[in-house]
């Protein structure tokens, strides 16, 4: 896979369909790599000219030292797009993908034709949770984070039916990069864009799972209510809906990015 060499961090993406085609990024969650778009991939290739990434700190990008912000996490994209020579995509981020989303619609509107905000919010948790946890990993490992991310992750029904996703996507956890994970979650322990909400300019879209614990249809709700014209879709998951319901999340994709 093609990696770009940029600043302080090397970034890990592949690219998949037609370069002809509307671009359409995906920007991963918390603990995961590129790879949990593969039910997007799929579909979706026929349609669009698809860029995945692993945020720095995960999968096989570069976990440089020292807390993140999310300025960095969004300028990774832009920077990115700037290396494709793509003036223009759509995005579509999950959980902490979702609050980068947020940053690149706040600060670099022109180069997005609609942003799909899933599974997010605009201040996730609180910032001594995210501290502490960061702290726990740095002292401990991702072994502890894995061991018990499933229920937050997924719902139980979607745990007992299909086991070996959920235990594949866990073993994926265990094994990332401690630093990357504990400095993502720093930068989560800042990230609040309540205050900019109102400033965004560009078709949003907030997409949130009936079933999430973590960022919730209220959190949804919220968003949708500060930025103007923004649509709420909800769908019958928990956090990471694209993999619990896929075929409802592309139906999704395809309704409000516009493909049919």
């Amino acid at each position: 896979m093609p990696v770009f060499e940029n600043k302080d961090v090397t970034l890990n993406y592949a690219t998949f369909g037609d370069s002809s085609n509307l671009a359409l990024l995906f920007s991963n969650s918390l603990g995961t790599s590129y790879h949990m778009w593969q039910p997007q991939i799929d579909v979706l290739q026929t349609d669009y000219f698809i860029i995945c990434s692993d945020t720095r700190g995960h999968g096989k990008s570069s976990a440089p030292t020292g807390l993140y912000r999310l300025d960095q996490l969004g300028q990774d994209v832009i920077d990115l797009l700037n290396h494709l020579s793509i003036d223009k995509a759509f995005f579509c981020g999950i959980s902490m993908g979702g609050m980068t989303g947020q940053w690149l619609a706040i600060h670099h509107p022109d180069r997005f034709h609609h942003l799909m905000l899933c599974n997010t919010a605009a201040k996730i948790g609180n910032e001594a949770a995210w501290r502490d946890r960061a702290q726990l990993v740095r002292e401990q490992g991702l072994a502890p984070i894995a061991a018990t991310a499933a229920p937050r992750w997924f719902t139980a029904g979607f745990i007992n039916d299909y086991p070996d996703v959920v235990a594949a996507l866990s073993s994926a956890l265990a094994a990332g990069s401690s630093e990357g994970y504990a400095s993502c979650c720093e930068a989560l322990a800042t990230a609040d864009t309540r205050e900019q909400l109102k400033d965004i300019r560009v078709p949003v879209t907030v997409v949130a799972g009936i079933e999430d614990p973590v960022t919730t249809v209220a959190d949804g709700q919220y968003m949708v209510d500060h930025i103007p014209n923004a649509k709420l879709a909800t769908i019958d998951a928990s956090h990471i809906s694209n993999i619990e319901q896929p075929e409802a999340f592309n139906k999704l994709v395809r309704q409000y990015l516009n493909i049919q």
